[in-house]
Formats: C-alpha cells, sequence, structure tokens
C-alpha cells in the first residue's frame, strides 16, 4: 500500500506543471479568406457574393403547388429523389423521383417539377 502511494506521489511530481500564458491574448484571428482553400474557399466567396446557400441545402417552400404552376425543384442531374412532408402534423416524409421535364404529383396532390440550377460558384456571370 505504502508503494502505491509513494509511487503516485512521485508521478504526480515529475508531471510539468501547466502554465497559462497571456503572450498571445492580444492576438487576433486571420480572416478565415486568407487561410481557407477547396470547396470552403468557393464556399465563403459565394456568400461574400450574397448567395447564403451555396449548396442548395435549405428545404424548399411549396408555392401554389398546382399541375400548371408546380414547386420548382433545382437540380445540376436529369433526376433527383425529393422528399414531402404532406401534412404539417406528419411523422413521416414522402419521397420521389423526379425527372426533368415532367412534372410529379405527390400523394397529397402537391405538384413539382425539375428545373436546371445555376452553378453557385460561377462568379462570371453577373446577377
Amino acid at each position: 500500500m505504502a508503494g502505491i502511494i509513494s509511487r503516485t506521489a512521485l508521478s504526480l511530481t515529475r508531471r510539468t506543471p501547466l502554465l497559462m500564458s497571456s503572450r498571445g491574448a492580444q492576438k487576433m484571428m486571420a480572416d478565415p479568406m486568407e487561410h481557407a482553400t477547396g470547396l470552403e474557399r468557393k464556399e465563403l466567396e459565394a456568400i461574400a457574393r450574397g448567395n447564403d446557400d451555396p449548396f442548395n441545402m435549405r428545404a424548399v417552400k411549396r408555392g401554389p403547388s398546382t399541375k400548371d404552376n408546380p414547386t420548382l425543384v433545382a437540380s445540376f442531374h436529369d433526376s433527383r429523389l425529393i422528399g414531402c412532408v404532406c401534412h404539417e402534423d406528419a411523422f413521416y416524409i414522402s419521397y420521389m423521383w423526379l425527372y426533368k421535364g415532367e412534372p410529379k404529383r405527390c400523394e397529397c396532390g402537391n405538384w413539382f417539377k425539375l428545373t436546371e440550377a445555376e452553378d453557385p460558384f460561377d462568379f462570371s456571370k453577373k446577377k
């Protein structure tokens, strides 16, 4: 028992004490644009230019959702899997595939249509 206590006390004295330094307290972090690269840099540039959702991650708000005026869903591909929360109190999501050019009706009666998405990182076009 005495050996365990002496080994513990000895190991505690060998540890280097934690020193708090206030030397760097006046320094600020660099601007994120200065050290960002790749997709992070493209995202920051798009946000700086006014596109607050460059990766189209936000949910699309349904419009009138009729056959003549469907809810438009942007996509870079010819098809896209979408989910529709049919009712506010629903505990499930109805998924369906949308194909470019053909409007599609959900089980709840809402209409959706796939449209061509703009490249969020193409800054050559002026909006």
